[in-house]
């Protein structure tokens, strides 16, 4: 199993809320069938994205209880974009070397 960076996680839940406002409970069951990820591992992540202003929040009642959504703030499409472009090269270097291809 591969660790995965800050930066990589920052890219998976931007990516994610970028589709649509989610929650932390069923943002981490999203993300759980692609990568190995826990809600102790998520939510600080969440933080600092609201923290770097890529992630803004709201609360909506649900069951009695309110539900706290993320949104993604245009900050955090442009860091998101910023994420794509480097996980584009990040890849094409280790694809690279998995195949033989260095100089």
């Amino acid at each position: 199993m591969f660790v995965l960076s800050s930066q990589v996680l920052d890219l998976c839940v931007l990516a994610t809320v970028n589709k649509e406002d989610t929650y932390g409970y069923k943002l981490t069951q999203d993300l759980i069938e692609a990568i190995s990820i826990s809600e102790s591992t998520l939510y600080p992540v969440l933080r600092r994205l609201q923290k770097d202003n890529c992630l803004t929040t709201y609360d909506q009642p649900f069951g009695g209880r309110n539900r706290r959504y993320y949104q993604i703030t245009p900050e955090g499409r442009r860091q998101l974009k910023k994420y794509e472009q480097d996980w584009i090269g990040y890849k094409e270097s280790i694809d690279k070397i998995i195949r033989g291809d260095l100089k």
